[in-house]
C-alpha cells in the first residue's frame, strides 16, 4: 500500500481495542479543540471549534473503496488520525456511505468536545463503535489536562455525552485517560465516577500516558494503580490491554510507505510495526535503518521505551 494513493488512511493499525483498524484521517495535521498535555501529535498551535468540510468527500470514499478491494485485513474502519474527526463536516454522510458499501463496522474516536451539538450527535449516530474521552470532570482540571479551546465548558461535554448515550444505539466506550498529578486524585476520580455514571457508557477505559507526550510533564500511571481505579470505577472499568498479535494477510507492498504513513499520525513502538504490518523485527529493522539514516525518520525514548516518529 502506497501513501501516495490513500492520502486520507493509515494502516491497518493495531489498535488496543479495535483489532486491525483502518484508520480515516479527515483533517489537516493536529486539527483539534485540545491541546492535552499527553497528546501523542505534540501541541495544537491554534485550537479550533469551526467545523468544516477539509477534504472531498467522494475522493475519500473511492480510497476506502480502492482499499478494500487489497484484502488486506481490516476488523474496523476508524475515524481518527490527527485531531478531532467531528470538525469535519462531511462524517456524518461518510459513515452513512461506508455503510452502503462495505459490512465492517464503523468506530469513531472523539474528544467529545462537540457533542453537546445536536448536528454532532446526529452525524455519529449510524457508527458502530463510538470512543468519546472525558479526562477531566471539573473546569479547573479540564484546562489543565486538556488545555481546550476558549470558551469549551466540560460541563456542557458531560450533558452532550448524557445526550448522546439516549439516542445512540451503538456501543459506547468511554476512555478516561489519566495523568499523574494532574487529574488523578481521589478527590476528582469521585468526579469522574459520578459523570460516568450518568452518561452510562458500555465500558469505561481506563488508560495513561503510553506514547511521548506533548509534554514532558505529562507522567504515567502505574498498572498496579490502574488496576486499583478500575476497581473503584466498578464492573464496567477495565485498564486497556496492550494488543494481543494477530495473524495478518499479507504485508504491504512498500513497507517504506507503510512505515511512514504509520509514523506521520502517532509515535510507534518496533513491536506496533511488526503487529501493524505483519512483518517481522529482521524485515522492518533494515527499512527502519535507512528511513534513519536519511532523516525522514527519527528515534525517541519514552518511559524507557524506544518509539520512531517523523524526522525534522
Amino acid at each position: 500500500m502506497k501513501e501516495k494513493n490513500f492520502p486520507h488512511l493509515y494502516g491497518p493499525v493495531p489498535s488496543r481495542r479495535l483489532g486491525y483498524s483502518l484508520g480515516v484521517d479527515l483533517l489537516p495535521f493536529k486539527t483539534c479543540s485540545l491541546s492535552c498535555l499527553y497528546c501523542q501529535l505534540g501541541r495544537t498551535k491554534k485550537t479550533t471549534v469551526r467545523r468544516r468540510r477539509f477534504f472531498s468527500e467522494k475522493q475519500i470514499l473511492e480510497e476506502i473503496k480502492e482499499f478494500l478491494k487489497t484484502g488486506v485485513r481490516v476488523d474496523f474502519i476508524t475515524f481518527s488520525g490527527s485531531g478531532e474527526p467531528t470538525l469535519n463536516k462531511s462524517i456524518g454522510q461518510l459513515i452513512r456511505s461506508i455503510k452502503k458499501i462495505s459490512t465492517i463496522p464503523v468506530a469513531v474516536l472523539t474528544n467529545s468536545t462537540l457533542l453537546s451539538r445536536p448536528e454532532v450527535r446526529k452525524d455519529l449516530e449510524r457508527a458502530d463503535v463510538v470512543v468519546p474521552s472525558l479526562d477531566a470532570a471539573t473546569q479547573k482540571v479540564f484546562e489543565r489536562v486538556n488545555r481546550p479551546h476558549p470558551g469549551l465548558k466540560v460541563e456542557k461535554i458531560i450533558e452532550g455525552l448524557i445526550r448522546f448515550r439516549r439516542q445512540f444505539k451503538g456501543q459506547l466506550w468511554l476512555e478516561v485517560l489519566l495523568v499523574r498529578g494532574i487529574n488523578d486524585s481521589p478527590a476528582h476520580l469521585k468526579k469522574l465516577k459520578e459523570a460516568a455514571e450518568k452518561i452510562k457508557p458500555d465500558k469505561i477505559h481506563l488508560n495513561t500516558v503510553v506514547r511521548p507526550p506533548a509534554e514532558k510533564t505529562a507522567k504515567p500511571l502505574s498498572p498496579e494503580e490502574l488496576n486499583r481505579i478500575k476497581e473503584f470505577f466498578g464492573e464496567k472499568a477495565e485498564v486497556v490491554a496492550r494488543f494481543r498479535k494477530k495473524e495478518q494477510d499479507r504485508a504491504p507492498e512498500d513497507i517504506s510507505q507503510a512505515i511512514l504513513s504509520i509514523i506521520r499520525r502517532r509515535p510507534v513502538s518496533l513491536e506496533d510495526l511488526e503487529h501493524s504490518l505483519g512483518l517481522t523485527r529482521e524485515e522492518l529493522s533494515l527499512t527502519l535503518q535507512q528511513l534513519l539514516e536519511s532523516g525522514q525518520v527519527k528515534k525517541v525514548t519514552h518511559e524507557a521505551r524506544s518509539y520512531y516518529e517523523p524526522g525534522s
